[in-house]
């Protein structure tokens, strides 16, 4: 009994869920983590009652069995959501061994990465297959059927290039979205000028504007708004969202900045950036998830666009980075606002 007052002191000052199992199969200890975790206190019961899945008891059987340490994983409900849990079943160090030690580890983030990082392997495999798989065509119809017929020639040239410039669009928010993520837990210092920042932005989508045939009008502060920032990034934003807003929208975009003294989710001064576009809108359901890498609403459309899917991730990791908020509202056929809140 005394070497069991000493496990239960020992396991109690664990941070992690855990409980021994003796060899009798009952449950001989549980710290106050695995009480939380498991919803009830299941001392004195057999083992079962907190083990239900059957890969979990197969190896505490075998572990009390032959005295082996073993890892099994199971799915528990954390607060309603489903969450993974690995639990490290170690034999106890004694002659005769009381039991197994068993040591709960929350995996559900690990495995939700590791879930990311093979959707965006295939997503990036998927993207680039697309122009690589015409371009693979159009060499293969120029060297055959197509050879020194220039009309075919010149026509097919001009595909190839359209198909070269996705992938180097690709390529380069793929680089942007790296970087971007690589600095997230570097808050930018360097005072930024902001609407001088905003003008020089609008710049640089005039073509844009012109090609798609839209108005643009701009509501700035008077005088300079200062905040800390990358201002290539900010820039970035901006591009991102008014690429967006002209693609999308319908004539008429709307771009005005603010300079509310208390914003709520700032907790102080902030800039208020909104760029409105009078397009189609987004259905509700869209909404929470036009951030993500690679969702689009309209696959065909955005690649017909020039879209690469992954702007607006950017945006979110950008904005972040910043200690700031992206809002999305819309309305169907109304428009969309895109809103970036910024510390000031």
């Amino acid at each position: 009994m005394d070497r069991i007052a000493d496990y239960k002191a020992v396991v109690g000052a664990l941070p992690l869920p855990a409980v021994i199992v003796g060899q009798g199969k009952r449950v001989l200890v549980m710290n106050a983590a695995s009480r939380e975790l498991l919803g009830h206190n299941a001392t004195g019961a057999h083992y079962t009652f907190i083990l239900r899945q059957p890969s979990a008891t197969a190896a505490l059987e075998q572990t009390l069995s032959d005295g082996a340490a073993r890892t099994a994983r199971i799915d528990l409900s954390v607060g309603g959501e489903p969450s993974a849990f690995t639990i490290d079943m170690t034999p106890l160090a004694a002659e005769p061994s009381p039991g197994v030690l068993l040591v709960f580890r929350d995996v559900s983030g690990e495995e939700g990465l590791g879930q990311m990082r093979r959707d965006f392997v295939a997503n990036v495999s998927h993207e680039l297959r697309t122009p690589l798989t015409a371009l693979s065509g159009f060499i293969e119809t120029l060297r055959g059927p197509a050879r020194g017929d220039t009309a075919a020639t010149d026509r097919f040239l001009g595909m190839m290039e359209v198909e070269a410039e996705r992938m180097r669009r690709l390529v380069h928010d793929l680089l942007s979205l790296s970087r971007v993520e690589s600095e997230a837990r570097l808050r930018p210092e360097t005072r930024v000028e902001l609407t001088e920042a905003l003008r020089e932005a609008v710049e640089t989508v005039r073509h844009a504007m012109k090609d798609h045939a839209v108005e643009l009008s701009l509501d700035l502060p008077e005088g300079e708004v200062w905040i800390n920032g990358d201002r290539d990034q900010l820039m970035q934003v901006a591009r991102n969202l008014l690429e967006n807003a002209i693609k999308y929208g319908a004539g008429e975009v709307d771009v005005a900045m603010s300079l509310p003294e208390r914003e709520p989710a700032m907790r102080g001064p902030a800039v208020l950036l909104d760029i409105r576009d009078n397009g189609e809108g987004i259905e509700p359901h869209h909404l929470p998830r036009l951030t993500e890498r690679f969702y689009r609403i309209d696959t065909h459309r955005s690649r017909e666009q020039g879209g690469t899917g992954l702007g607006l991730a950017i945006v979110k990791h950008i904005v972040s980075r910043h200690r700031g908020r992206l809002r999305i509202s819309s309305v169907r056929g109304e428009g969309s606002v895109f809103t970036v809140v910024l510390p000031r």
